[in-house]
């Protein structure tokens, strides 16, 4: 087996627009710039891990070839969020000529939406005054935190999550380069996970082959300290039934046993709520109360105590709604 020590994120990210998984649209859109050699400004926007910073190095490795390096630079908007970025760095770079035959250089800003809205008007007229020889592309979780005259100088690429056959497909390749057999329900387990996030799924893969060279899903659930599909039902189903006792002592082991993360165990009850067939107000009841206990979390409340009055709330709501149901 090779080394299990490199990164393997980068190892296989994918070189070539062709190469990537998934967003065919995406890609089409994109060699076709390469075609034609050029590219307006570009706003590339979606969640974590499905590809934006991989389709934004490929596509200057294939507009410049081998010294696409010296027209490249790539910055994250999230270490330095202020203005003096902008006038400073980002200036600096877009206003030198593009090297050997290159018409432009890019500039790619990644997690753009952390620029203050003063970093944000600077560069758009950094945009305005260098676009002859400097194309932006910027990257971000969310375009509505990117301002509009930004968004109305960029083409829009919406990413999407990855879809669960496309991470099974890479995940088996890396799978088979690195000497690794994996069961049906391990890749399940890993789909699970990574909510189509292509980083996400490599990590455990590899968290995983640390282990062992024959992949189960246990291994992936305790490599990544999340709980299993069936243990959030059955924590769900004994509070509903009334248990609250039972639903303390499954909680307890989920968090204090195996040291699954509070605000991890509240996006899967959520997940699994959203799609459980269910009293449509008890399940909008069940879903508030998640939200409640997620937002006093965030705000700094006890984490152990929040969980624990959250499967209270949801005791209280179901024997109400048994006690309406007898009535």
């Amino acid at each position: 087996m090779e080394d299990v020590h490199g990164i393997w994120i980068e190892k296989y990210r994918p070189l070539r627009l062709a190469d990537m998984v998934g967003h065919r649209d995406i890609v089409e859109r994109l060699e076709s710039y390469v075609k034609m050699g050029t590219l307006p400004h570009l706003l590339l926007t979606g969640s974590p891990g499905v590809g934006k910073t991989t389709a934004a190095v490929a596509l200057a490795r294939e507009l410049f070839g081998e010294d696409w390096r010296m027209n490249f630079r790539e910055l994250n908007a999230s270490d330095e969020r202020g203005i003096d970025v902008v006038r400073n760095q980002i200036k600096q770079f877009a206003r030198i000529s593009p090297m050997g035959d290159a018409s432009f250089k890019i500039l790619f800003l990644d997690e753009a939406d952390s620029l203050t809205t003063d970093a944000q008007a600077a560069l758009r007229r950094t945009m305005e005054s260098y676009a002859e020889s400097c194309r932006f592309i910027l990257s971000c979780n969310y375009s509505s935190k990117i301002i509009d005259p930004i968004q109305s100088r960029c083409a829009l690429f919406r990413f999407r999550p990855l879809n669960p056959e496309d991470i099974k497909e890479e995940i088996r390749r890396i799978a088979g380069k690195e000497g690794l057999t994996l069961t049906e329900k391990a890749e399940d387990a890993i789909v699970y996970i990574a909510q189509g996030d292509m980083r996400k799924a490599i990590n455990a893969l590899q968290g995983a082959a640390v282990i062992a060279q024959d992949i189960t899903e246990e291994q992936i659930y305790a490599i990544s300290a999340t709980a299993k599909p069936s243990e959030i039902v059955n924590l769900i189903n004994l509070s509903l039934s009334g248990d609250f006792e039972g639903a303390e002592r499954h909680l307890s082991s989920l968090t204090r046993d195996r040291g699954i993360a509070p605000t991890e165990l509240l996006g899967q009850c959520y997940r699994h709520l959203v799609s459980m067939e269910l009293d449509r107000l008890l399940k909008v009841e069940l879903i508030d109360h998640i939200g409640e206990a997620d937002f006093r979390i965030s705000e700094g409340a006890q984490s152990d105590l929040q969980m624990e009055a959250m499967i209270a709330r949801f005791v209280l709501s179901a024997l109400k709604k048994r006690g309406i149901d007898q009535h």
